[in-house]
């Protein structure tokens, strides 16, 4: 090895020829950028290697980029942005609605079970209002809810509505306590009927033909069901009657005194029970009394047991809730759309009625309340 070291030996000729070549390539310094700034090493910077992390950010933001935005530049906002409050609008009013026909049925069947051991609509009626009453002014006092600013005016205007409230209630109630939920409702479902008679006969209104066509199945379809109601008793039956003439009236009084009276739906059925638990109260007394409620009492506790004290604060206080609800939905929806509600709810009250009371029910009668309903939904079709 060291021989063949030896070998090679240094020419200096070589050497200055590749020390001159070397020097032909000399560096070359480019001018450096404006403003250019040196950009330091981050953690950030994409890595060489795939990463489906980086990958699914990645396609988050280009699906952010492409997403609409809230408003053009006209103002004029998306489809999707302004179906947006439709839809919450039409939840809310499914909402009230669900509420509303639960609660109503669940006030019928506790109501019927305390008129059942009970029988004394006049204090059963007064229990409704003060429970309603008792509910609104403990939300006031505590601010739960916002107390109206009303007016000696307004109280005026409220008394008629108050009174025809009153009587419908009470001949409803007396209504329950002789026939069956189910009839009761039934013969309720012509209250379109009265409400036409009224206005023609005694506000001269006029209606189209079609109004007055679809009063044809509500009328015999309540006849058929009261021909062949198995359970029929006059009582309850003109009870009902009575509570349809009265609760036009109060609808009357309302569109026409009512007018320009800045209250919320639930603050004016507050008022309204006050109003007409104080109306209601002496009646009570006169019809029934102290000595005859402390007796019934007595014998219903007896009867059916502690249980009893709790249907009457469940059919109080759903006879308030229901009927809250159905004023506050007033608020948000059209006497249409209100008007099929309450056809809806009565349907739900019967069927229901019907099968936790096994009703006996014979196929010409179901006939008939189907008649007199369908007849008010064409009602509240043609009415608009």
């Amino acid at each position: 090895m060291l021989a063949a070291a030896a070998s090679v030996k240094f020419s200096p000729a070589s050497a200055g020829a590749s020390t001159t070549t070397m020097l032909a390539f000399k560096p070359v310094h480019l001018p450096a950028l404006p403003n250019a700034v040196p950009r330091p090493l981050s953690l950030s910077a994409r890595p060489l290697y795939r990463q489906e992390p980086f990958l699914a950010a990645a396609r988050n933001d280009r699906a952010a980029s492409t997403a609409p935005p809230a408003a053009t530049a006209d103002g004029a906002r998306p489809v999707e942005t302004a179906a947006a409050p439709e839809a919450m609008k039409s939840a809310k009013i499914g909402v009230y609605f669900a509420t509303w026909w639960a609660l109503n049925v669940i006030f019928n069947i506790y109501n019927k079970k305390v008129l059942n051991a009970f029988p004394y609509p006049w204090l059963t009626s007064t229990l409704s209002l003060a429970a309603g009453s008792a509910i609104m002014l403990v939300s006031w006092a505590t601010r739960i809810a916002e107390a109206p600013q009303t007016d000696l005016d307004f109280w005026k205007a409220l008394s008629p509505v108050a009174i025809a409230h009153t009587i419908g209630h009470v001949a409803a109630t007396v209504s329950m306590a002789k026939v069956a939920v189910s009839f009761t409702h039934i013969i309720k479902s012509a209250e379109p009927a009265f409400s036409v008679f009224v206005s023609r006969f005694f506000l001269g209104e006029h209606f189209p033909l079609p109004v007055y066509f679809s009063l044809l199945p509500i009328i015999g379809g309540c006849a058929l069901a009261a021909v062949t109601e198995l359970n029929f008793n006059m009582i309850g039956f003109m009870g009902a009657m009575i509570s349809n003439l009265a609760f036009v009236f109060r609808n009357i009084f309302s569109k026409k005194g009512m007018k320009g009276k800045s209250v919320s739906g639930m603050n004016y059925y507050a008022c309204l029970s006050m109003l007409s638990l104080v109306i209601l109260l002496p009646f009570a007394f006169a019809m029934e009394g102290p000595k005859v409620w402390a007796a019934g009492w007595q014998n219903a506790v007896a009867e059916i047991g502690p249980n009893f004290v709790w249907w009457v604060a469940a059919q109080s206080v759903f006879y308030h809730l229901y009927n809250q609800v159905s004023y506050m939905s007033l608020d948000e929806i059209s006497p249409l759309t209100f008007s099929v509600g309450n056809t809806m709810k009565r349907i739900s009250v019967i069927v229901a009625s019907i099968i936790i009371f096994r009703t006996p029910v014979q196929p010409v009668n179901a006939l008939g309340a189907a008649i007199a309903i369908l007849g008010t939904f064409i009602y509240s079709q043609a009415k608009q």
